[in-house]
Parts: structure tokens; sequence; C-alpha cells
């Protein structure tokens, strides 16, 4: 099994989120981040002055897959997320040794 953790822009995770619910994964967790990577922010001008913006706005997706599914889904995410702009985001691949569901106490494969 793997988990998947997407870092993404705000307006694209609709897109993302329908893509994946098409591919059958509707589980998943978001959460509203900030953060920057190699860009260091943005400098925007408001009021005539200027100003810099370096902790941008961005969301996390985290997603369960067995091994088989993983490429599929990170190229649905990529495919779907991707606008060759800097700040598009990343995405990390983990290995999940177990999952367990707690309301049935299934595990494995099962549980996801």
């Amino acid at each position: 099994m793997k988990k998947i953790e997407a870092i993404i822009r705000p307006e694209k995770f609709d897109l993302v989120k329908d893509a994946l619910e098409e591919l059958g994964h509707a589980g998943m967790s978001v959460m509203e981040i900030k953060g920057h990577g190699n860009q260091k922010g943005i400098s925007e001008v408001w009021r005539g002055k200027r100003y810099k913006v370096d902790m941008m706005p961005k969301i996390k997706l985290e997603v369960v897959v067995s091994d088989e599914e993983c490429d599929k889904v990170v190229k649905t995410i990529i495919s779907e997320a991707q606008t060759g702009s800097i700040g598009d985001g990343k995405i990390f691949v983990s290995e999940l040794s177990n999952v367990y569901r707690i309301r049935t106490a299934e595990e494995g494969k099962s549980a996801i």
C-alpha cells in the first residue's frame, strides 16, 4: 500500500478531486496549508506599495491506494493539477506497512 501526499494549487483542487473520484478513489484527507518552495513566494503591489508574500496558500491532499493503483493516481493528479508554472506543487509517495479501519477492525487492503 502507498500513501500519496499531493501539495497543489487551491484552484486545482476540485479538478483533482473529481478525477480521483472517477478513478474510484473517493476517500481522501484534505488540509489547507501555506508554504513555499524554490520560488520563495511572490511580490505584489497593493495601494502603491510592494509586498512580499512568501507563504502561498496550498491544498494538501492525502490518499491511500494499493501498489497497483499508485502510478495511475499520481499521473491523474499531475495531469489535473499541472499548469506548467512555478508553484504547481509536489507529490510524495510513501510505503505503508498496514492500514486499519477503526469501525470494523479490518486491516490491509480491505481497510482502504
